[in-house]
């Protein structure tokens, strides 16, 4: 919905302002206008360095939707080869052609098409929501002032009570030769106009271990090069459980190694795509690093993506111009606890504040909450403990709460009790699968009657099996109380119902020499 032209009828043209049509700005839009505040929400989707194309819908179309659409779609593969411990039959052509074959064009043709089609719709629920839109960047350069600038070039000014900064973040790229002009990031991969041939992931972050695993499961060889560890801020025990998942699976990890530059030289690939079953022409990427020996050594990749951590989307605002103070090495916000800025009608939503947790359910929930104290009188603030979220690995991993060192480091190692155990879904007896990948632990404090404060699983569909235990941890949630609570059977999620293995007991068996 256009904004409406002429005079307004008020001391500002808008009761609420928001810049960037991150998600958790477009939810405290659509809650304003639904408690009849005038809205206008300024987000230009300009694309990433590489071409990239952003749609309206913040990280849940740009972001989130993709990656469960490439980690489905990898996922399928694995499918595929257990499928004939189910009774199917894959026909035999005859041929050299495989009888199963992956398109990069149609997946990727497959995933634009939905996002373009979500992205039209969000615009329809605003408009029904009666939140206006504009494709334009916005610049505040006044207290209430914000000029938007649209894509012909054309600038309007508009005024508005309550400014809301949503802009989001985007991957960095790292300042080395070659970085910027050869690498690409995340949000680059659909543009690739062919399948990503051999491919060398730089660090370790969710983001990076997500898009190394997508890749492995689409059948392309990659190596992961950690910088410095494997899933910075999450629980250390999880996140060496999943480097090794992935490292058995046939994922090279390169440890120690910093990237040096990059070079584009002249090379053919000998990888058949199973598009063409032709060698792919292109030119190859001569990656030189630097080992922990401090020697250089040099190797060659079709493709280098970097997963090197993100960075705000607030230089070019005018957060300066108003006295908003933010991060210099991250771009990030300061807020207080009612997301609200140094400057009283100015607030920050999403992924853009610094020192919170960033997943795009919280961003929703906070822009909701905002947008009821704002203009309902409600009171609520945004719990942002206990946040739960969920890494895309092959074998996914969702965690809520503390992770065991900070509960260690928090309440002392003889304060807390941890529960752990593997298991074994049914639907992978049949295929074989191996029987000690999937596990789970839940960290209890043992004063506070064994209260949960971290639980995390890692197996398939782990973020659906955690959501549940999400909300019981808000209530609360005792390991008396979980063992009292009634498994589904069949299903993997009964486990954390029937926890009696303790870490201190595996520890002990193995001092033994019984396990």
């Amino acid at each position: 919905m256009e904004p409406p032209a002429g005079p307004s009828l008020g001391p500002y043209d808008y009761d609420l302002l928001v810049i960037g049509g991150g998600s958790g700005g477009l939810a405290v839009a659509k809650e304003a206008a639904g408690l009849r505040r005038k809205v206008l929400i300024l987000d230009l989707g300009a694309p990433s360095l590489r071409g990239a194309k952003r749609v309206l819908g913040g990280s849940t179309l740009n972001v989130d939707s993709v990656r469960k659409f490439l980690q489905h779609s990898s996922l399928l593969g694995k499918a595929l080869q257990d499928s004939e411990n189910y009774g199917w039959k894959l026909k035999d052509h005859g041929s050299l052609r495989p009888s199963v074959s992956h398109s990069w064009t149609q997946l990727v043709e497959a995933v634009e098409e939905q996002r373009r089609r979500s992205s039209e719709e969000l615009r329809r629920e605003l408009k029904r929501c009666g939140v206006f839109y504009l494709n334009a960047r916005g610049e505040i350069v006044a207290p209430h002032t914000v000029e938007a600038t649209e894509v012909s070039g054309r600038k309007r000014r508009v005024t508005a009570e309550t400014l809301v900064v949503a802009t989001g973040d985007r991957p960095q790229y790292l300042g080395v030769p070659g970085g910027a002009e050869f690498c690409i990031t995340s949000e680059d991969l659909l543009s690739l106009p062919r399948p990503p041939g051999r491919t060398l992931v730089v660090g370790g972050s969710a983001e990076g271990l997500e898009c190394a695993g997508f890749l492995f499961g689409l059948g392309v060889q990659v190596s992961v090069m950690l910088q410095p560890d494997v899933l910075p801020g999450f629980d250390r025990k999880m996140a060496q459980k999943i480097e090794n998942h992935m490292l058995v699976s046939g994922v090279d990890f390169l440890y120690h190694c910093s990237l040096d530059k990059v070079e584009q030289t002249e090379g053919s690939s000998d990888d058949f795509t199973s598009e063409t079953l032709q060698p792919v022409s292109r030119k190859a990427l001569r990656v030189t690093f630097i080992t922990k020996e401090g020697q250089s050594e040099q190797e060659d990749f079709d493709t280098v993506l970097l997963a090197v951590g993100k960075r705000a989307c607030t230089s070019d605002i005018g957060l300066e111009c108003v006295g908003v103070q933010s991060r210099q090495d991250s771009g990030k916000v300061l807020v207080n606890e009612r997301d609200q800025t140094g400057v009283d009608h100015i607030y920050a939503i999403g992924s853009v504040q610094h020192g919170r947790p960033s997943t795009t359910g919280l961003s929703v929930h906070a822009g909701t909450l905002l947008a009821r104290r704002l203009y309902r009188g409600d009171s609520i603030l945004c719990d942002y403990t206990n946040v739960p979220t969920v890494v895309l690995t092959p074998l996914e991993y969702a965690a809520c709460g503390l992770s065991e060192e900070r509960t260690n480091l928090t309440f002392g190692e003889d304060s807390v009790e941890v529960y752990h155990s593997y298991y074994w879904p049914l639907e992978w007896e049949l295929p074989a699968r191996n029987k000690n990948s999937c596990y789970v632990k839940v960290i209890c404090h043992i004063p506070d009657q064994e209260r949960v404060l971290g639980l995390h699983v890692m197996g398939p569909n782990a973020g659906d099996v955690l959501q549940g235990f999400v909300a019981a941890m808000k209530c609360g949630l005792t390991k008396e109380q979980l063992d009292a609570t009634v498994g589904i059977h069949p299903g993997s999620a009964q486990v954390l119902t029937s926890l009696t293995q303790t870490q201190r007991m595996s520890e002990a068996l193995m001092v033994r020499g019984n396990c």
